[in-house]
């Protein structure tokens, strides 16, 4: 069984909002995108990035002068070879939290997601970088705190455990099980190693019931794959 060797240290990778988070209604309309497959950010989850390109260190300078914000969006799999690829309309919008600049040039950076994001078009870059019109309100949830809860939680993390162990995914399950519900779906969406087609599903789906419902079955049809694959090969 090949190991992937990815791991999740929840503690590390969510964070509450703070006072220097904008309001609902101070979120811009014009944002920076930028397009990397399978690199999504969600609501209170930090993702880190190694920013090396002339033109994405151009959209971090920018950020870092304005709002600290970066709209984090995934290419379409028809297009994500190209140069300019075509980008989904769903993505979310990360607040730059920490920086340092190296020696060699790069800025590594943390972002921590927001708000999610439509895309109503995309206008005139800058600096070489892409920006888009964006629209909040489809996802204005994302700024109120989630009462609901997963009907089946422990059935869900045996869907988890079963995944993570043919996936060689190493989680510490202690800290996780600590976590909320929409703390939870929300990391995974952005830290489990599933195909930019199902992270893009994953961000595009509203509630967290109905997130971690396709979750969970992205999950068991991952699992049942892998075991079919372990069992052709014996």
């Amino acid at each position: 069984m090949r190991r992937i060797g990815v791991r999740i240290r929840p503690l590390e990778h969510i964070m509450t909002r703070n006072p220097f988070f904008p309001k609902f209604t101070d979120l811009p309309s014009d944002l920076a995108v930028f397009p990397l497959a399978g690199a999504v950010v969600m609501p209170g989850v930090q993702l880190p990035l190694n920013i090396f390109e002339p033109r994405y260190l151009n959209m971090v300078g920018d950020a870092l002068a304005s709002d600290h914000l970066i709209g984090m969006v995934q290419p379409t799999s028809e297009t994500m070879a190209e140069e300019t690829p075509e980008i989904h309309r769903v993505g979310c919008a990360g607040r730059i939290t920490s920086y340092s600049e190296t020696s060699d040039g790069r800025i590594v950076l943390v972002l921590t997601g927001v708000c999610r994001f439509q895309v109503r078009a995309e206008i005139e870059g800058r600096k070489g970088y892409r920006r888009a019109s964006v629209d909040w309100e489809r996802f204005a949830a994302d700024y109120h705190s989630e009462t609901q809860k997963i009907p089946d939680r422990s059935g869900f993390l045996s869907s988890l455990r079963s995944y993570c162990t043919l996936r060689g995914v190493e989680i510490p399950w202690e800290d996780l099980e600590k976590m909320s519900d929409s703390e939870l779906i929300n990391l995974l969406c952005a830290h489990l190693p599933l195909s930019p087609e199902d992270k893009q599903a994953l961000i595009e789906t509203l509630s967290t019931l109905e997130r971690a419902a396709l979750m969970r079955g992205l999950l068991d049809m991952a699992s049942a794959s892998s075991m079919r694959v372990a069992e052709h090969r014996h």
